[in-house]
């Protein structure tokens, strides 16, 4: 569909990428000029624009991987490269009952929402009340208002919630071992934890927690790295610089009760 105003956009190319809510009379200012966004208005999706010192960039609707690394921000994100590991790894289905601790500026609880759909629900806890008020802003930029499906929650998921009948547990606290008693009730038998942590000593303690826990089984820890190529007629090396270490990716299945 041609752009209209008010819709949010995404001028690139391969170096760069510029996310913009189109406004009539309202400019992009970039190092290479600036771009007029009545010229954008009307245009469909792919077109090429040339700034006002003729540097060409397309204009498309964002990915959500765009709008993540662009929105912003009161504190480190998980990165799309990440997410879309724990979507897949943890099994997120449309559908799905999810639990998150930790909100932070919303990143993941975005990737989350649009992969439960208007059949599921999703529970997110955070101890900062600013956190919750910059995932509520980019929540409402992306979705247009907050989705009915979403309980957003001020409170500690160290202690004990009340919480129960989850198929997922998703948790970005720096401390995700003080929250296995809160995951243990809130997981139905089968559903299936994930911690994310930045440091692989975070990570040796919360194992070990698991382990000793004695109702997760199938622990397992991963680190997610990307590594672009550079590809032009013979020349095919790997690009100089990659997305190396983010965090670390701990999954765990809740066990049965029953012997």
């Amino acid at each position: 569909m041609p752009f209209k105003e008010g819709e949010l956009v995404v001028f690139a190319d391969h170096r760069a990428q510029f996310l913009q809510r189109l406004i009539p009379g309202e400019r992009l200012h970039t190092y290479w000029g600036y771009i007029e966004h009545n010229d954008v208005l009307g245009r469909e999706p792919g077109s090429v624009i040339k700034t006002s010192e003729g540097k060409k960039l397309y204009v498309f609707y964002p990915t959500l991987s765009n709008y993540i690394v662009k929105m912003p921000r009161k504190s480190g994100i998980i990165y799309p490269k990440d997410s879309g590991i724990i979507m897949m790894w943890a099994d997120v289905r449309p559908g799905d009952r999810v639990l998150l601790g930790g909100v932070g500026s919303g990143a993941l609880l975005l990737a989350v929402l649009r992969q439960v759909g208007t059949a599921g629900k999703v529970v997110a806890y955070d101890i900062r009340q600013d956190m919750l008020d910059c995932a509520v802003e980019n929540i409402k930029a992306y979705f247009g208002d907050l989705p009915s499906y979403l309980e957003l929650r001020l409170g500690d998921i160290y202690e004990p919630t009340g919480e129960s009948g989850f198929d997922r547990v998703l948790l970005d606290v720096p401390e995700p071992w003080r929250a296995v008693k809160t995951v243990d009730k809130a997981l139905i038998p089968g559903g299936i934890l994930c911690s994310y942590l930045p440091s692989i000593m975070q990570v040796r303690t919360f194992t070990t927690v698991l382990q000793k826990a004695g109702t997760f089984g199938l622990i397992e820890t991963v680190e997610v790295m990307v590594r672009g190529w550079h590809i032009d007629g013979r020349a095919v090396r790997p690009q100089h610089r990659m997305v190396g270490h983010t965090g670390f990716l701990t999954f765990a299945r809740k066990l049965s009760s029953q012997e």
